[in-house]
């Protein structure tokens, strides 16, 4: 299948501030780590949707490599210095995609028009979890999937926890808004999907060890 790249917004990408270039470059390097931890699940999750797919907050494309090649996949992205990487890995697998720059919490997407919308590590670091998860259930069609994959709070009264309390402003700063202590899965439990299935699951990274999968259907 031939490749395609349809951005609405691509060429703003040169003129992302030398931050959000750094941090596209930054989460370019980790795709290797990424696929080690979170392989797994995301063969399972996303590798079972078809449709029209809306993956929030994309980065520089990781999850491509997972999806069946004949689904519509749209990408919604506040960075746009990430879509140059996006371009090229969905050039390599032959995916058509459309790359469009916006934010989480104000999705560009008509009312019930998709099939699934996709969210790994992105719930950690927007501004309003709960209005991120109403704009999902807003553009899913009945019956549509929300998957996803997030890490979250550990326990509290943890040694963990309390790791995670310590570092929270540094690491806000550092990882560009991410937050170390949402309890996410207590969130999208109370969105208002029909049914939420999700499981905890842990690996071997410092203070942001402790993670959710899982789906949510509308």
């Amino acid at each position: 299948m031939d490749s395609k790249v349809n951005t609405t917004q691509a060429e703003t990408h040169q003129h992302a501030s030398w931050y959000k270039r750094l941090f596209a470059r930054m989460m370019n390097a980790e795709t290797e780590s990424s696929r080690l931890y979170y392989g797994d699940h995301k063969r399972s999750l996303l590798g079972q949707l078809h449709g029209t797919v809306l993956e929030i907050g994309p980065g520089t494309g990781p999850n491509l490599p997972y999806y069946s090649p004949d689904i519509q996949w749209i990408g919604i992205e506040p960075n746009p210095a990430m879509f140059p990487y996006i371009e090229r890995e969905a050039q390599r697998l032959g995916l058509t995609v459309q790359l469009r720059e916006g934010q989480a919490e104000r999705l560009d997407a008509a009312d019930a028009s998709v099939d699934a919308v996709v969210a790994t590590l992105v719930l950690c670091s927007v501004r309003n979890p709960q209005k991120v998860l109403q704009e999902i259930l807003r553009v899913l069609k009945p019956g549509g999937r929300f998957v996803f994959i997030e890490h979250v709070a550990a326990p509290p009264d943890t040694k963990l926890r309390r790791r995670q309390n310590f570092i929270r402003p540094f690491w806000r700063v550092f990882a560009d808004g991410c937050e170390p202590t949402r309890e996410t899965w207590t969130t999208i439990e109370q969105a208002g999907f029909d049914y939420v299935k999700l499981e905890h699951f842990y690996i071997d990274n410092s203070f942001v060890g402790p993670h959710i999968a899982g789906v949510a259907v509308k």
